[in-house]
């Protein structure tokens, strides 16, 4: 069994990360470093796991670990692994946006590579380092990478997505209050959101030239977890080349899937995959993309590159079933 830590245990990714690894079977859990917390049981914290483990959060890492999960705020990882030394064995997983960027990649000798299993699996197979894609980068992502691999985005993109309170982290704010959030909707970061560069630099990495503009508006949903990201853009060819087009690149994926009915959050909330499904409106194809903000989205897709630079079958602990009902 491999071993494991955590860097930073108190968020919800954090929560998600420690309940998956501790069902994996092929991780021990080794440590979870908290300087806030240490010495308090992790079910304190995360109350959802009560009685499933004795684990307690520390104020000491174990360098030689053979995988770390960065579950620190943005800024805060590279600050971290510049301050504390791992055993050049260990592989790291960063689910912050620090080395999300190729112009931030290189590190102490070493690249982050990007970790969207669907766009470059043979690669993460073999990294050291991956920087684990944002949650909304992830759902549009996954909506446009066949189209760009078959060189069919030509034209301004325009993204419409909701996210579930829980993609704001846990810290206490005015939208993230519950009597602000009920029965409420909004936007935020227009067309500015920090996700878009991660965006724009897969599609230009699979769409040689592509120069139009990638419109993004971001909405706050009165739910707690999920994401529904409503694409559209123009496209020349049928309905029926358009979804073949996506069902042939996403033959091999473990976790998306190309839904031929429309499609909604409850069925993938509490998994780690992204439902898909596609339309042609005209002169316009209009995808709708589904995960869970906090699996597929962060914690799920972090394990899945772990699988698969340890050489796992990839969906070991992630046989997941949605909450349905």
């Amino acid at each position: 069994m491999i071993q494991a830590g955590i860097i930073g245990g108190a968020g919800y990714t954090a929560g998600e990360l420690i309940r998956l690894l501790l069902n994996h079977p092929e991780v021990n859990l080794n440590f979870i470093y908290s300087t806030s917390n240490a010495g308090n049981k992790i079910s304190d914290i995360h109350q959802d796991l009560v009685g499933d483990s004795a684990l307690k959060f520390s104020n000491v890492v174990n360098p030689n670990v053979d995988v770390l999960f960065l579950c620190l705020g943005h800024g805060n990882s590279k600050a971290f692994l510049e301050a504390h030394q791992f055993s050049s064995q260990t592989k790291i997983i960063d689910l912050s946006n620090d080395f999300r960027l190729e112009k931030d990649q290189n590190f102490k000798g070493k690249s982050f590579i990007y970790g969207l299993p669907e766009l470059q699996k043979s690669v993460i197979k073999n990294a050291d380092y991956i920087a684990n894609p944002g949650c909304f980068a992830t759902a549009i992502q996954l909506a446009l990478l066949p189209l760009a691999a078959a060189q069919k985005l030509n034209d301004e993109i325009h993204i419409n997505a909701v996210t579930g309170a829980t993609g704001a982290g846990t810290a206490l704010s005015e939208t993230t209050h519950f009597t602000w959030r009920d029965n409420n909707f909004s936007s935020y970061k227009v067309f500015s959101h920090q996700h878009l560069d991660e965006i724009q630099q897969t599609v230009n990495q699979l769409n040689n030239n592509f120069f139009p503009e990638i419109s993004f508006i971001p909405n706050r949903g009165n739910f707690s977890r999920g994401i529904f990201a409503s694409l559209y853009t123009k496209y020349q060819g049928s309905a029926e080349s358009a979804i073949k087009l996506f069902k042939d690149f996403y033959k091999d994926a473990v976790f998306t899937i190309v839904s031929d009915e429309e499609i909604h959050l409850k069925q993938v909330v509490n998994t780690n995959k992204c439902l898909l499904h596609v339309q042609k409106h005209k002169d316009k194809i209009l995808i709708t993309s589904i995960i869970d903000n906090l699996l597929k989205g962060a914690s799920g897709q972090a394990i899945q590159n772990m699988n698969l630079m340890f050489g796992f079958e990839e969906s070991t602990g992630l046989k997941l079933k949605a909450n349905y009902f």
